[in-house]
This record gives C-alpha cells, structure tokens and sequence, in this order.
C-alpha cells in the first residue's frame, strides 16, 4: 500500500465520518464540526487526485492546489460565521438548539 492509497482511505473515512455526524447528532455545533470534518475529507481527496494525476506524467497542475486553499479559506469563513450565529443564538434564546416546530409558538397575523 502506497501513500497515495493511504491518504484515499483517510479521505474516505473522513468523509463517511462527517457524513455520519451531519445525519445522526441534531446539536448545531456538532453539525459544523461534522460539515468541517467532511470537508476536511473532500479537500484531502482532492491533494490525492492533483498527486496521482501528477505521479501518471501529466505534469504538476496548479488548478487542484488552488481549488483546495479556496475551499480551505471559504471553510473558515463559513465556520466562522456559523459559529458567531450560534452564540447570537445563545444570546437571545439562552441555548443553542432551535426550537422544535411542533414546540414553537405559532403567530398569525390577522389583517381584518
């Protein structure tokens, strides 16, 4: 087993495992780190293509490094403000669960 093959079962594994998280934990801060994790996942499945493709003679190619550190960056931005609408969240409900629909009062607005 080479490393190449190494890098593609932890990328799987890192993307089923996100995948797991995202389906079975309904806490939001579990589902980000979940989504992160499948992210994670993808964007070392992406290094190994850009490495085989490199390894088969077809010449190093920029466009998968690229799209990785984009994606890397856009991550974080999206972690970062996932995380700062789950504290508002906090702040205004005092937990960071949302309300179930069938719990959650119902307003209507009656214009007669």
């Amino acid at each position: 087993m080479n490393a190449a093959t190494l890098f593609g079962l932890c990328a799987a594994i890192l993307v089923g495992l996100g995948l797991y998280g995202l389906i079975v934990d309904p806490r939001p801060l579990r589902k980000l780190l979940a989504f992160d994790l499948l992210g994670g996942g993808v964007f070392l499945l992406f290094g190994i293509v850009a490495r085989r493709g490199a390894a088969a003679g077809f010449g190093a190619d920029p466009v998968p490094q690229a799209m990785v550190i984009t994606g890397i960056v856009v991550a974080f931005a999206a972690s970062a403000l996932a995380i700062a609408v789950m504290l508002r969240l906090l702040q205004e409900t005092g937990e960071t669960n949302l309300p179930d629909a069938a719990s959650a009062p119902r307003q209507h607005s009656d214009s007669r």
